[in-house]
């Protein structure tokens, strides 16, 4: 065992007390954040905009500031980004992270100097948590790798501005500079494949302990390190690999095939890191779910998801929440993001301490006809099925066919990348939709009352996923797949990949 794992099994006892203080006085800390953010932005423009200088208690907070998105904030922002001072934080961004919305386009999320360092100090904490449960350290003496868009920056009226995995990459710790790969030059790569095969020339000799990125593109990065290894597993090319991190995406749908190009069941930590704020992560090999970051600079609230699209959508705090039901995330945040709707949905799955799944995207459902079917369905139904059916699932999308050619019902379309496609494809069309229906009461109505015919799957060709996000420019870095959509834009495009 090398000094960097001892001394990080006595920073994780250390840490360690930290998160179950966090654990324990998550609505006490909700409280305290929720003032100091209020207090420190009161002379703000926006601040005097919406009487912060009146406002004591939630109840206050909720009457002067109103729910928006990227699009109802961007008068704010555009004013931030033209460099003026003091609009929705004291003094200017010490960085805007560029982000791409689906709706939006290009946006630009500012970064403080107080909400920068929460982003690493959550980062930190997820793997030192993980050494103290499990009381693994090695990855602290070997290489780890992080797979990410380029650390190069640029500026955007004097205020540094890049992808928020390149800002977070000028902030690594010190003592972990020396084990960290790729090297810079590499990483400034543009070209996502390009750069895969120039990471992979440099770690295929290392000693790779850590592996973190979005599951698709660690995946690429196994399969190339693979077949330079002449079809070796990752755990005969990096024999003491023994933690992956990942975050973005949901992770089952991936999990099987990774697992069979590593070799192994892999140790894995899931993040939920934003440009908005770190919210949450895996607490426990034994549990999915996800600690939130209740004293991260974040203020909480929470709509339930049937609401966000009202007009007045009850808005709670922490403490009002309950288990197992849908909710829209909002956040407030020591970068000057008010009532701020990220568009992601969230379950508690349990209140001691909080913790939470990603349940999907606001904006990411299907509701052709009323049944409201949302990421979290999709997913669960094709994964129970593939699991009990042995079939390897590469990459999917989901979405409506109103109009189908030979003038039939109409139907959801499933378009599939299949590493090992079932034999029967319609009879796992049948499964997947069976269990979709079990997941979805208004979805089995709709087919019951012959309203929707059960859904269909296409199979698709062998890198149809990665072609398409390559033509689209999308290849790589924090890009990623949306799973479901209520029109046609992705599918129409993918259907050139359909196999015959």
């Amino acid at each position: 065992m090398g000094f960097k794992s001892l001394a990080g099994k006595f920073y994780a006892g250390i840490v360690q007390k930290q998160i179950e203080y966090q654990r324990k006085n998550a609505v006490s800390l909700q409280q305290k954040i929720f003032l100091y953010i209020v207090g420190e932005a009161a002379t703000t423009k926006f601040g005097t905009d919406h009487g912060f200088s009146d406002i004591q208690t939630y109840e206050d907070f909720k009457k002067r500031v109103p729910i928006r998105d990227y699009e109802e904030l961007r008068p704010y922002i555009d004013r931030v980004i033209s460099g003026e001072e003091n609009v929705l934080w004291p003094g200017t961004p010490a960085y805007l992270a560029k982000t791409s919305g689906t709706t939006s386009g290009v946006k630009y999320i500012p970064i403080s100097k107080q909400s920068m360092p929460e982003h690493i100090t959550a980062a930190r904490n997820a793997l030192l948590n993980y050494a103290y449960e499990t009381g693994n350290t090695s990855a602290l003496d070997g290489k780890m790798i992080f797979l990410q868009g380029s650390p190069e920056l640029y500026e955007l009226n004097g205020i540094p501005t890049g992808r928020l995995s390149g800002i977070v990459a000028h902030h690594v710790p010190g003592y972990l500079q020396s084990n960290r790969m790729p090297s810079y030059t590499t990483n400034c790569i543009d070209d996502w494949e390009e750069k895969v095969e120039a990471i992979v020339g440099e770690t295929i000799k290392e000693d790779m302990r850590l592996i973190s990125g979005i599951p698709p593109w660690c995946q690429m990065y196994f399969d190339r390190l693979s077949a330079r290894a002449g079809g070796k597993k990752i755990k005969d090319i990096f024999p003491n690999f023994k933690l992956f991190v990942y975050g973005g995406v949901n992770y089952e749908p991936y999990r099987a095939r990774i697992e069979e190009s590593i070799g192994f069941k892999i140790d894995t930590i899931e993040t939920y890191p934003a440009s908005e704020g770190f919210i949450a992560y895996q607490d426990s090999q034994k549990d999915n779910s996800l600690l939130l970051m209740v004293d991260a600079g974040i203020f909480y609230e929470f709509v339930p998801a049937e609401e966000i699209f009202n007009e007045n959508p009850t808005r709670l705090q922490l403490k009002e929440v309950e288990l197992n039901r849908n909710y829209a995330l909002i956040l407030n945040t020591n970068a000057g993001l008010w009532g701020y709707n990220i568009g992601d949905t969230v379950k508690f799955v349990s209140k001691n301490p909080y913790k939470i799944v990603v349940t999907g995207r606001i904006k990411q459902f299907i509701s052709a006809f009323g049944e409201h079917v949302i990421v979290e369905e999709v997913e669960q139904a094709l994964m129970e099925v593939a699991r009990k059916e042995g079939i390897d699932i590469v990459e999917f999308t989901v979405a409506p066919q109103i109009t189908p050619a030979d003038g039939g019902l109409p139907y959801h379309e499933w378009l599939i990348e299949f590493g090992h496609a079932p034999y029967d494809l319609k009879g796992f069309a049948l499964k997947v939709d069976q269990a979709l229906q079990e997941k979805n009461i208004y979805y089995k109505d709709l087919i019951k009352g012959n309203i929707l015919q059960p859904l269909i799957v296409k199979s698709l060709k062998k890198n149809s996923f990665v072609d398409y996000m390559r033509i689209m420019g999308k290849l790589g870095g924090q890009n990623k797949v949306p799973r479901i959509a209520n029109d046609r834009k992705i599918a129409d495009q993918l259907t050139r990949y359909i196999t015959n």
